[in-house]
């Protein structure tokens, strides 16, 4: 099959638009026709060269929803025709942490830039240059994964909601129902409003907590922060965030999720914690930033504790399908987390809108 798509062939450069040659899918994967995918931060990090592993030339993309065209050899779910959200985990389903419901702990995930099997489904048309995946590689028309990346939901739920529910939705109700286990009436503060921290916000709204702080260095993502559930905000660009998270708690607050990917915005989320605290680390820094002045003396005083959060702990064959529920019954505010639509021509435009600070989530539909 012959697509044109988006190409990244250098970070800090354009994307190209490339026709590019589809294999069918081997055993154990399906072919999805994409409708819509969302714009992210880890896909405009390996855009603007802030993360530099991923192989060139590579289709980007980690969020998307569509409809399932081709199936592989031994695949029984999802079937041609299913509506399906797209996870980005690419993986296998059969050892210890996929069977044991913790797909995020996959013991035999894709290796960056191909499939499960080491190889990719993309080539330069004519050509045998390989093009490569960044995970399931939501930017093209029709994409390749395992057929454990493509979660089969109702018919009825609009594709530009379904496709956020592929990262930045589940990332973000994770950590704060799942990673850190909330109980009803804990106080949580968000570090950065984007769309990850929007959910993050909006499921301490469904779990109730109280009070739900916003914090980030934006005007619009703190007005966003309170439309979805956020009781205080709390602007970091003109005040101590620590120091006001400190204050409205009262001593500090039980949950507090970084979700931005910055060391010293995980520092500050650190200092707001309570005693008995949690810290939970959503957004992936640089692989030269990390946390360097950590007081164990604060942490172990304190009973206080880091989480690492990785797709905020979903299962996105169980997650995927009850989220689309709870927007379909009105519980979910998925309508006003998309602010920007893109055609697929526009790719570029919508990783510039984002990296210049642009609030909620942008939408590129086919």
């Amino acid at each position: 099959m012959l697509m044109e798509a988006p190409v990244l062939i250098k970070a800090r450069e354009p994307m190209v638009m490339k026709e590019i040659d589809v294999d069918e899918p081997k055993a154990g994967e399906v072919r999805v026709r994409m409708v819509a995918t969302g714009v992210c931060h880890s896909c405009l990090a390996v855009y603007n060269g802030r993360s530099s592993g991923p192989p060139k030339p590579i289709v980007l993309g980690d969020e998307g929803a569509g409809i399932v065209e081709a199936i592989g050899e031994n695949v029984t779910i999802p079937q041609v025709g299913d509506h399906v959200v797209i996870s980005w985990l690419l993986n296998c389903g059969h050892c210890k942490a996929c069977m044991s419901g913790r797909p995020t702990l996959c013991r035999s995930r894709a290796p960056v830039g191909k499939l499960r099997d080491g190889t990719c489904r993309f080539h330069a048309h004519g050509t045998d240059e390989d093009v490569y995946h960044y995970g399931p590689a939501t930017y093209a028309p029709q994409v390749i994964v395992p057929a454990t990346s493509a979660v089969p939901v109702r018919k009825d739920l609009p594709f530009e909601k379904a496709a956020l529910l592929g990262c930045s939705v589940t990332t973000g109700i994770g950590s704060v129902l799942f990673t850190a286990d909330m109980s009803f009436g804990q106080s949580v503060a968000v570090f950065g409003c984007g769309g990850i921290g929007l959910n993050a916000i909006q499921a301490a709204r469904l779990g109730g907590g109280d009070p739900i702080i916003g914090v980030d260095i934006s005007k619009a993502a703190l007005d966003l922060a309170e439309k979805f559930g956020a009781t205080h905000s709390v602007n970091a660009a003109k005040e101590d965030g620590p120091a006001m998270v400190r204050e409205i708690t009262g001593g500090g607050v039980d949950i507090a999720v970084a979700s931005v990917g910055n060391a010293r915005v995980m520092e500050a989320a650190l200092t707001a914690l309570a005693p008995g605290g949690a810290l939970v680390i959503v957004g992936a820094p640089p692989t030269d930033d990390s946390i360097a002045n950590i007081d164990m003396r604060f942490i172990m005083g304190g009973e206080r504790r880091i989480i690492g959060s990785t797709y905020g702990s979903a299962n996105p064959a169980v997650d995927f399908p009850r989220f689309a529920d709870l927007y379909m019954t009105g519980r979910l505010d998925l309508d006003t987390l998309v602010t920007e639509r893109y055609g697929l021509d526009e790719a570029n435009e919508a990783f510039d809108a984002l990296a210049n600070g642009a609030a909620g989530r942008g939408i590129i539909a086919f």
